[in-house]
């Protein structure tokens, strides 16, 4: 059940419109619904403010499909698909009004939101190769109603295509930093920016950057205040908590 469903059911009764024992059997309704192989949460914006998003890795395109004709079933009109194969949304399509973004392996079924606070969320890479984790970042936020600015190809090995956009980086609410090899984007921006950094260390990077390991331990050890690190490659968790951090500031 979505906020504005659940306000519009006690303005109702507020108004007399409809009797508190009737607005309980809606409030009650299924919390979640069992499918057998999944349950998806119903309630969760209720709880959280963001509605359950699906993480499309490992299931099958049909349960994808299924998760997402309940979700739309249950009154959320936008469902947001992760690390969506292009095959699998494919499959999506056919039974359900889904964008896909292709670079972010993300899959949007129903319309994407409008910008709903005044913030703006920058996404920042290090090199061309660590777009598809900062797609996903950019598109989460996107989808959870935040406007972002994408630059990309701003690492550290060429310091002066990142000062180009300093007016950018300082008037953002929240800045995501993308970067594998060793991750320096995250302190050089938490050092020029007066705002909350989201360190997203990436699996690129060659043998001894151990598939991200290097740059995940240098964000963690960043001596730039206000830099906090999310997982390697989860550029939907930087993307989710850029959402949350502009939402409080904008």
């Amino acid at each position: 059940m979505r906020k504005k469903a659940l306000l519009d059911i006690l303005e109702q009764v507020k108004n007399g419109g409809l009797l508190p024992e009737e607005a309980l059997l809606q409030i009650k309704a299924e919390p979640f619904q069992d499918l057998g192989f999944a349950k998806p949460d119903h309630h969760r914006e209720l709880r959280q403010g963001v509605a359950e998003v699906i993480y499309g890795e490992g299931k099958s395109a049909r349960q994808i499909c299924d998760i997402a004709l309940a979700m739309r079933a249950g009154n959320q009109h936008t469902v947001l698909i992760t690390r969506l194969q292009a095959d699998a949304a494919e499959a999506v399509r056919k039974e359900l009004p889904l964008r896909y973004f292709e670079t972010a392996r993300i899959g949007l079924a129903g319309d994407m939101p409008p910008p709903d606070c005044a913030g703006r969320i920058v996404v920042a890479t290090g090199g061309t190769s660590d777009m598809p984790v900062a797609e996903e970042a950019a598109v989460t936020a996107e989808a959870l109603g935040n406007q972002v600015l994408r630059l990309y190809d701003v690492g550290v090995s060429g310091l002066h295509r990142l000062l180009a956009h300093v007016d950018d980086i300082m008037g953002a609410s929240v800045v995501v930093a993308v970067a594998g090899m060793e991750g320096a984007l995250a302190s050089v921006l938490g050092g020029l920016a007066d705002c909350p950094v989201i360190g997203v260390p990436t699996s690129v990077g060659y043998g001894s950057s151990f598939g991200g390991l290097a740059a995940l331990l240098s964000m963690l050890n960043s001596c730039s205040s206000g830099v906090s690190v999310v997982n390697i490659d989860n550029g939907f968790g930087a993307g989710y908590l850029a959402s949350m951090i502009n939402h409080i500031r904008g």
